[in-house]
């Protein structure tokens, strides 16, 4: 008899919309949640779920927040549940430009600013 099973890793990411001002840039962004969990599965079937964990991920900056369990099993369930401050604990600061770790060149010459890995400025055609 062959078993085939085994213990993974597993992610969703849970419908919840709400646009908020950033705490970590300032700006406005949007709540990303985000459910990380291991689970059991049998013959590619996942069977139980356990050891979950949920985050919020800003859309602004990409800063990633810690969400309190509770408050995250009532976002799964479906409940219309508001997100204070509170309920978040900082785990990984943003990068400020809204773009997950990409750099912002500016052109020297006339003040165009792009996130593209441009070698020469689409605006003016002076070298960044």
């Amino acid at each position: 008899m062959i078993f085939i099973g085994g213990i993974s890793q597993g992610r969703k990411i849970l419908d919840y919309v709400r646009t908020v001002i950033c705490g970590c840039c300032g700006r406005y962004g949007r709540y990303e949640v985000i459910m990380t969990y291991t689970y059991f599965s049998f013959f590619f079937i996942p069977l139980f779920k356990w050891n979950r964990q949920f985050y919020v991920r800003m859309t602004c900056c990409g800063a990633v927040y810690s969400l309190e369990k509770e408050v995250g099993q009532q976002i799964l369930a479906g409940r219309d549940v508001e997100i204070r401050p509170e309920d978040l604990t900082l785990v990984q600061g943003g990068d400020g430009s809204g773009t997950y770790g990409r750099v912002k060149k500016h052109c020297n010459h006339c003040g165009y600013e792009t996130f593209e890995d441009f070698e020469y400025c689409p605006k003016c055609g002076e070298r960044f």
